[in-house]
Formats: C-alpha cells, structure tokens, sequence
C-alpha cells in the first residue's frame, strides 16, 4: 500500500469496519499523512491488506466520496481531494458546562408559520422557476410572470385594482421604503408610526430621510398629530404593527385627503393583510387614493424570507422614477423569488396555502388569548395576523416577564423596543406572536406564558 500509512482496525470495537476505515484515512489527510492528489489503493488492494471484506473498504470510501473528501477517476483511481477536519483535540473541547439552558421557543412577532407550508408544493414551484431559462438581462420592474400574479392576488385577496403594469418587483417592504426614500429630496421629512416597524424606521434614516414619529391610537395613527412640511407618511392601516388595531374609515379618508392637499405621499405597509379572521379588511387606503398612495406587500410573512420578495404598487410617475433610479444604479430585486412567487400563484398553490394559513393561525390566536385570559390578563388587537399585544403596567415588568420567560426557555418580544429612541409616554407590553413555533412547542410553552404573567404581571 504505497503512500498509506498503517492502518488499524478493531474487530472487537463496536463501531462498524468501515467507519472505523473512513475515520482513519480522514485523520492521515488531516495530519498531512495523506495529501490532495495522492492516489488511494483500490478497494480490492486495500481489502487484501487490511484483511476484511471489499465491501468494508467500498463503503469507506463510498462515505469519503459523498464526503466530498476524495473523488474517483473512472478507469484511473481514487484521488485524495482535500485534508478532512480531524476530531478536536482534548484541549479544544468546550468548558464543563453549567445548568442546562432550554432551547428557546420563539413567540416573537414577525415571523412566518413555516410548518404549515407544505414542502412538496415548496419544491415543486422552485423546481417550476428553475425550468425557466436564465436571463440575459432583467426586467427592472420585475419579472412580468411575478407581476400579472401579484396583481391577481391583490384583486382577489385585497380588492385592489392594479395590472402588471402598475406593480413593481422589490425586495421586501424595507428595501421598497428605502427606495421611495432616495428619490425622495434630500433630508425629507418623513413620518412613521410610534410604534412602529422599526425597521422601517432604519431604511428611511439609511436614506437620509429625516423620521417624525406620530402617535397611534384604538383608530391608528393620529392624522392630526401628522406636521406640516413632509415629504410622506409611513403607516400599517389594515393591521398596525405593533399595536394590532386597524385604521378606522374615518382617519383613511383622513389621511388621504392630507396628503392630496399637501402633496405627500402615502407608504401604506399591507405586511398580513391577506389575514383576517373576522371579517374582510376596510378598503385599502391604495384604493381610496391611488393618486397618492404607494401600496406595499410581502411575501415574507404569507410564505417564507427566503424568497426575498416583495410589490409596490404605485402611480405612474413615481413608478417611472424608481425605474429610472434603478437602471441608473443598476440595482433591482432578484428574479428567482420572483419566478417561485409566480408558480405558486398560477398552480392555485397560494390560494390554497393562504386558506390553511388562515385556519392554522386563527386558532393558535385562540389558544394564546386563553392563555393570557388564564393569567388574567387581556390579549389586544383585530383578529388578524400572527400576533396579539398584552399590555402591562410598566416598563418594568415588561423587563421582568421578558427576563423571567427567556429563563424558562421562552423568548417574548417587549413593546418598548418598537418605540422611537426618546420617545415620551412609552408604552409597556408584550407583542406576542405565535407563527413561527410548531403547534407541539405553543401548546408545551403557553402554560410558562401563563405562569410567568400570573408571577410578574
């Protein structure tokens, strides 16, 4: 066996030949014994010294091939690749640990329910997109497939009227607001709600657009806290983000005539308005007004981040100034979330998974309102989306319940983050999700919800 050092196996161990074989062959590459390029013996001339059966020394090197460790050259041999990582030594290995921590439960907002996308309808629409032939150039409104569904979903689930040509591709509400905000004159005011998205928040300041945080009330955002001199006006109507109220018929009428009298726009963020359980929604403000309204959607919440999708829809010559933008800076959404979005709306695949979405989230919303109900607390917000708000006395118990939670293998999400820095009168709460845990960890975690609230609130 040239160039292999001794290898030695224990038949009385009871780890498997072949492992053991595997193991070895891993540890002379990584102690430079074995070299990439250097060639392995053939299974037969590695059985016949070893003295074990071929298929002990196939299947190591079947393991090391899969490993991607070495490679094989029909009719040449097996080839050395690269050094595999060994086993740590002694002294690398971690501190004797401390108590056992629990793996957190996440009942944050913000996250989707990915158990009930069902994952064989997942990989047919991306197997549906990868048939597609790649492009030699992009669209910069988007990929017209993604467009025409977009604007079938928004008539359908939304009741807005808007064609492919009217809807543009972004890359999530986020990278859409910051997008209206560079074209938007430099150091432009714009107002958002308090709470708020945060995040929407950090687009806007990346932007170098000027924040104005507005109050928020049972009827949304306060309209006539709304200052003069602004370029426009951030807000979720349908499902405020983090309070969970809608904006009344009043304050949209509102609100719209404001900004046609002095010529601001609207960014109106419909994050989860595909998930109501009551009712249908108030008309959108993008159909009250669509002279001044940017309409805004997500994937991210209805089905998964990893498309990295999103749409705007907006009037024709604000559309017209971020395509010029975009081909200027040459920036623009990818296409492959896109193209998946786009097979999962034509196959009726969305359709149906907003249907089970819908029905799953309604009643983990009623297992979470019992639970708070439980501790004798009140859990907030329309029937719609994946979260509720439980308000508290103070800041300091929301630190407490947050503390005490996390210690119990809970990870909650407070409601004094979702405040402006500085902001006066800030609020205490819990914004309290229930999409992105199975069903298992809610009905395992609501009973610590219940006793950490009962303690500390």
């Amino acid at each position: 066996m040239t160039g292999i050092p001794p290898l030695l196996l224990d038949r009385a161990s009871g780890t498997p030949l072949s492992v053991q074989l595997a193991d070895a062959l891993r540890a002379a590459a990584a102690g430079g014994t074995l070299r990439p390029g250097d060639r392995l013996p053939s299974t037969r001339e590695l059985a016949g010294a070893l003295r074990v059966s071929r298929t002990v020394t196939a299947a190591a090197y079947d393991q090391l091939l899969a490993e991607g460790w070495a490679g094989g050259r029909r009719g040449v041999g097996t080839f050395v690749l690269g050094a595999a990582p060994s086993s740590p030594p002694a002294a690398a290995l971690p501190p004797r640990a401390g108590p056992a921590v629990p793996e957190l439960v996440d009942l944050r907002a913000g996250s989707p329910c990915l158990e009930v996308l069902d994952r064989s309808v997942w990989r047919r629409a991306w197997r549906a997109a990868g048939d597609l032939p790649p492009d030699a150039s992009a669209d910069a409104a988007g990929d017209p497939a993604f467009r025409r569904a977009v604007g079938e979903h928004l008539l359908r689930h939304r009741g807005l009227g808007a064609g492919p040509d009217d809807v543009l591709a972004t890359g999530g509400t986020s990278a859409a607001v910051a997008e209206v905000a560079g074209v938007l004159p430099p150091g432009s005011r714009v107002a958002v709600e308090d709470p708020g998205y945060q995040r929407v928040t950090g687009a806007l300041r990346a932007a170098g657009a000027q924040v104005v945080p507005v109050p928020v009330d049972d009827d949304g955002l306060v309209v006539d806290a709304l200052p003069a001199d602004l370029a426009a006006v951030y807000c979720t109507p349908a499902h405020q983000y983090p309070l969970g109220r809608r904006m009344s018929a009043a304050r949209r009428q509102e609100l719209v005539a404001r900004a046609r009298a002095e010529g601001w726009w609207v960014l109106e963020d419909d994050y989860d308005g595909e998930l109501r359980y009551d009712v249908a929604p108030l008309p959108l403000l993008g159909a009250l007004g669509p002279d001044v309204v940017v309409h805004l959607g997500t994937t991210s919440k209805i089905l998964s981040p990893t498309l990295g999708v999103g749409w705007l829809v907006a009037p024709a010559a604000l559309r017209a100034e971020l395509l010029a933008r975009r081909t200027a800076t040459g920036t623009r959404p990818a296409r492959a979330g896109q193209r998946v979005l786009a097979a999962l709306a034509s196959s009726g695949d969305l359709a149906r998974h907003l249907r089970r979405l819908r029905r799953e989230l309604a009643g983990r919303r009623e297992e979470v309102r019992a639970a708070v109900a439980a501790a004798g607390a009140v859990a907030e917000g329309d029937p719609a989306g994946a979260h509720v708000l439980v308000p508290l006395p103070d800041v300091a118990v929301e630190d407490a319940v947050l503390a005490a939670a996390g210690r119990q293998g809970v990870a909650l999400d407070g409601l004094g983050r979702h405040h402006l820095d500085g902001t006066a009168g800030r609020r205490a709460g819990l914004v309290l999700g229930f999409a992105a845990p199975t069903r298992a960890e809610l009905h395992r975690v609501l009973p610590v919800l219940s006793s950490v609230l009962v303690e500390h609130a």
